[in-house]
């Protein structure tokens, strides 16, 4: 072809080009709708630093626009004994707490936060959910309840008591009024302690007025990140268990709503929540212990505390009758504890 006839013929199609453009319709980028969520977790502004709030900014970032998670602390927006209603009506979008503190009405609730030496360290939570079946029997049972679904269990810290007064031997915990969890607080009732259900913003000045004795809700990292060591003057080392077992749940029409790869996001959130747990309260716990000085450690001797451990396992017996799902969750604690034992050190000393 000619230089000259390639010129003209590219100028011809230029133009058809140019003309094309002129004339075509003028249309608006459809703009996407950002997906938000409401969450409310359990923990007051000091712990949820910790226990979600850098999992769920990493969320935020990562979902780019297209989804944004508004997070709100405890009792922000309802009481916590009012969140799993708050998230059937659809109020609240997710919830982080447990199902003993949140009452959910399912037969295994109880088994939530601090069941009496169901574990003894925090790993313990998640190979019981993962690799003992209970994920599969929660899956169940919250199937069974209308617009809530349950997603996913972690583990917290161990329970301990923060005190006034020391703690030196089971006639000590006669009369102490402590802000609790309702089945631990239940469980410890037959050793004299008095469970008081506050606010959790008002646990510190309940205690600095003597309304409360103390605390046996946490372990010694969360006293002392939340102020609650400020306000109390020892620590008992004898857990009535080595981790709390808290969970994710969602409105189950929210949850439904999002597209399969916010999911995957989501639950990839809950496992860095639950990762940054697990290093964050096994060096608290420790470092507290050694190197905190606020709170003076006192201790039950082992053959006296052993009568908490055996009431503990006569509750697990109490607890299996109440229904058949309970019977089975409680059959693979024993297995479990069972298996721990007989592995040795260092699943059991």
């Amino acid at each position: 072809m000619k230089r000259r006839d390639f010129l003209k013929k590219a100028g011809v199609g230029a133009a058809a080009v140019a003309a094309t453009a002129v004339n075509a319709p003028f249309v608006h980028a459809a703009k996407k709708t950002t997906i938000k969520w409401r969450m409310q977790t359990y923990a007051g502004p000091a712990l949820s630093a910790h226990v979600c709030k850098p999992a769920i900014d990493a969320f935020n970032k990562v979902a780019d626009g297209e989804m944004v998670i508004e997070l709100y602390n405890a009792d922000q927006l309802v009481p916590t004994g009012e969140l799993f209603r708050a998230m059937q009506k659809g109020t609240i979008d997710a919830v982080q707490s447990d199902d003993d503190s949140i009452a959910a009405p399912v037969d295994v609730s109880i088994f939530g936060a601090y069941f009496p030496f169901a574990s003894r360290y925090s790993l313990d939570v998640p190979v019981l959910w993962n690799w003992y079946g209970l994920n599969e029997i929660w899956e169940e049972a919250f199937a069974e309840v209308k617009g809530v679904t349950w997603l996913s269990v972690g583990a917290w810290d161990p329970c301990n008591f923060a005190t006034t007064t020391p703690i030196r031997s089971l006639k000590d915990l006669k009369g102490l009024r402590v802000f609790s969890f309702p089945t631990g607080g239940r469980f410890m009732q037959q050793f004299g302690v008095i469970p008081v259900a506050l606010p959790w913003e008002d646990i510190e000045m309940a205690v600095q007025t003597g309304e409360l004795d103390g605390v046996a809700w946490s372990g010694i990292t969360e006293d002392y990140t939340v102020g609650w060591a400020d306000v109390t003057k020892y620590y008992l080392t004898n857990p009535i268990s080595g981790a709390w077992a808290g969970s994710y749940y969602a409105n189950s029409d929210s949850w439904n709503a999002l597209p399969d790869r916010l999911k995957t996001l989501f639950r990839l959130q809950m496992d860095s929540s639950h990762y940054y747990r697990q290093h964050w309260y096994w060096w608290g716990e420790a470092h507290y212990r050694t190197k905190g000085g606020k709170l003076e450690l006192t201790s039950i001797p082992a053959e006296e505390w052993k009568q908490v451990e055996d009431a503990a396992l006569k509750f697990w017996d109490e607890t299996a009758k109440k229904s058949p799902r309970s019977a089975k969750v409680v059959k693979i604690l024993k297995e479990y504890a069972q298996t721990m034992k007989d592995a040795g050190p260092p699943y059991r000393y």
